[in-house]
């Protein structure tokens, strides 16, 4: 006799960037292993390859991670994290006066990331030409994390990175139809005032953070805490 299945409920949140609906389901016990097992390694490209792959297996392989913002990728696994092992997070922040440790608690599911003033993602650079961008992605930020690169070249990487496509008035290149040669040429031809327009775009980019206050117990100085990335929110 085959032994009774426990069903999973499901819920539906939107991918921040896009706003497109996505089914997922709590992640279980086989999932919570595979994370303990790669946060025991402190190994941050093995974590994230963990993250990753529960959530694709929690939405249904819905999602490719891959492909995913940095903050779309950590508002999904913040809301996993809130359905699967609870809505709240309890975590330590110390007085900014005294520098003794506070308990405080985080309501996982009043996070959200506001995406009602993201600057259009088209830029024009002159009359004719201009550029659609791409919010950094995950893989992105992880292969230049391992570069070793200089704060320049790291700026440069992930404006690459970021392009979409290059468009003038005769036709629509994409950006993963050229080299990255050929990318560099285009962004080191820019003036200034061009390539401050594409910075702008990425330093808009919408971080996953909450404004934590507080009042220390031990010498009542009132505390304002910006919580900021996706490992601050858990213990």
């Amino acid at each position: 006799m085959p032994l009774p299945i426990i069903e999973t409920p499901k819920y539906e949140t939107r991918i921040p960037s896009t706003g497109a609906r996505v089914q997922y389901r709590p992640y279980l016990v086989k999932e919570e292993k595979i994370l303990m097992v790669a946060k025991e390694t402190t190994d941050q490209k093995q974590i994230m390859q963990a993250v990753k792959d529960v959530i694709a297996s929690c939405t249904f392989n819905q999602v490719d991670p891959s492909t995913l913002s940095v903050f779309d990728l950590e508002y999904l696994f913040l809301k996993l994290r809130s359905k699967s092992v609870g809505e709240t997070s309890k975590i330590m922040l110390r007085c900014e006066k005294c520098d003794k440790p506070n308990p405080q608690e985080i309501n996982l599911e009043a996070i959200s990331i506001d995406t009602s003033k993201l600057p259009s993602p088209k830029i024009m650079l002159t009359d004719k030409i201009g550029v659609v961008m791409n919010w950094p992605r995950v893989d992105l930020i992880g292969e230049i994390a391992s570069g070793n690169l200089s704060p320049q070249d790291t700026v440069m990487s992930i404006i690459i990175g970021c392009i979409d496509s290059i468009f003038d008035d005769k036709g629509v290149y994409r950006a993963s139809e050229q080299s990255k040669q050929e990318l560099l040429t285009f962004v080191e031809s820019l003036n200034q005032g061009q390539f401050a327009k594409i910075q702008a775009f990425i330093e808009a980019t919408p971080k996953l953070e909450h404004k934590l206050e507080f009042t220390c117990p031990h010498c009542s100085q009132v505390n304002s805490h910006l919580i900021r990335g996706l490992q601050s929110f858990f213990s």
